[in-house]
C-alpha cells in the first residue's frame, strides 16, 4: 500500500465529504443544533441534574453514527451506482487503499465533530471527566456503524440507500438514548433499544465521560457484537458494481 496514494485519496475523500452541504448538515449541523436546543430549552426529562451532562455524550454518539453510517453509506452507494468504485478499484490505487482512505476520512470528520461539539458543550456548562474507555467506545461504535453503512451501500441502489440510511438514522436516534433516557421508553421497547448499537454507544459515552459513572458490561458486549458482525456481513455481501 502506497503511503502517498493513501494520503492523496484520503484528502480527496475528505474534500468531497466537506463539499456536500447535506453531509455537513448531517454530521455537524444536526448534532450541534440538538445539543444547544435541548440544553437550553427544558422540554425533555434528563436523568442528570444538568441536562448537558447527559446530552453531550449522547450527541457525540449521534455524531459518530451520522458520519460512520449515514454519510459513508450514502456517499459509497452513489459511487458504486455511478461506477466510481469499480474504476478506482481497478486502478493502481487498489481496493484495500481505497477502503483505508475512506476509513481515515471518516475518522478525520469524527475528530472535527468531537472538537466542535465538545467546545459547544463546554460553553454550555459541561464539566466532563474523561476516561480512556471513551476511545474504545468510539472505535467500536465507528466500526459497527461503518459496517451497517457499507452493508446498505453494497446491496441497495443509491436511492434506496439514501432512504434506508436516513430512516435508520431516525429510528436509532429515537431508540438510542441520545437525547432522552431509555428509562422513558416502555419496557419491551427499552429492551429492544438496549440491543442496538446506538444505545450501547450512548451508554458507553455517558459512562466514560461523566464523573462517577461507569460503562455497563452489557453495553460493551453489544458494541463488540455489532463491531464484529456488521463489517463481516458487509464484506460478505458487498458488490462493487
Amino acid at each position: 500500500m502506497s503511503r502517498r496514494a493513501l494520503l492523496a485519496q484520503t484528502r480527496a475523500e475528505l474534500t468531497l465529504t466537506l463539499r456536500r452541504g447535506e453531509s455537513v448538515l448531517l454530521t455537524l449541523g444536526i448534532p450541534l443544533a440538538l445539543l444547544v436546543f435541548f440544553s437550553v430549552v427544558d422540554v425533555l426529562p434528563s436523568p442528570t441534574e444538568h441536562a448537558i451532562d447527559f446530552l453531550a455524550p449522547g450527541v457525540l454518539a449521534l455524531a459518530i453514527m451520522s458520519t460512520a453510517m449515514v454519510n459513508l453509506a450514502i456517499a459509497t452507494s452513489f459511487e458504486r451506482q455511478y461506477g466510481v468504485l469499480k474504476r478506482l478499484g481497478a486502478t493502481p490505487l487498489g481496493r484495500p487503499t481505497l477502503l483505508a482512505a475512506k476509513t481515515l476520512a471518516v475518522l478525520a470528520v469524527e475528530a472535527l465533530q468531537v472538537v466542535v461539539l465538545v467546545a459547544a458543550a463546554l460553553l454550555l456548562g459541561w464539566d466532563p471527566s474523561v476516561q480512556g474507555t471513551a476511545v474504545a467506545a468510539v472505535v467500536l461504535g465507528t466500526i459497527g456503524f461503518a459496517g451497517l453503512g457499507l452493508f446498505m451501500a453494497g446491496r441497495l441502489r443509491a436511492e434506496m440507500t439514501l432512504a434506508a440510511a436516513n430512516g435508520l438514522y431516525l429510528v436509532l436516534l429515537l431508540l438510542g438514548g441520545m437525547v432522552f433516557s431509555l428509562d422513558e421508553l416502555p419496557e419491551g421497547l427499552r429492551r429492544l433499544a438496549e440491543a442496538l448499537p446506538s444505545a450501547a454507544l450512548a451508554e458507553a459515552m455517558n459512562g466514560a465521560l461523566n464523573a462517577g459513572a461507569s460503562v455497563p458490561g452489557k453495553a460493551w458486549v453489544v458494541l463488540v457484537v455489532w463491531a464484529v458482525a456488521a463489517p463481516v456481513v458487509a464484506a460478505a455481501t458487498f458488490r462493487w458494481d
